[in-house]
């Protein structure tokens, strides 16, 4: 059974970090591209981070030099240090799973910056 699960999430203050973890049920989990995405209130799901199959990661600019995602291949997970937080990195985190047009998503953790 193919499954995705997040966790990690939680309350925090500006400034303050949290570390999400997507635990991935996959077969041949090393030849999948691995992604975190997020969504604000009202707004559409973006892409935050990609950790590709040949372990070359990427991050997008709004994130750049505070977010970092990583993978452990043997045991099949995906990390999202967050560090540096942001009220506007307020959203639902998912974590997403793809190779050819085989795309898994994780039922999402909800991360929340706030004084």
């Amino acid at each position: 059974q193919v499954q995705l699960v997040e966790s990690g999430g939680g309350l925090v203050q500006p400034g303050g970090s949290l570390r999400l973890s997507c635990a991935a049920s996959l077969d041949n989990f090393m030849l999948y591209g691995m992604a975190w995405y997020r969504q604000h209130p009202g707004k559409e799901r973006e892409l935050v981070a990609t950790a590709a199959s040949d372990g070359i990661t990427s991050s997008e600019d709004s994130v750049k030099g505070r977010f970092t995602i990583s993978r452990d291949n043997a045991k099949k997970f995906v990390y999202l240090q967050m560090n540096s937080l942001k009220p506007e990195d307020t959203a639902v985190y998912y974590c997403n799973a793809h190779k050819w047009d085989r795309i898994y998503w994780g039922q999402g953790t909800q991360v929340t910056v706030s004084s």
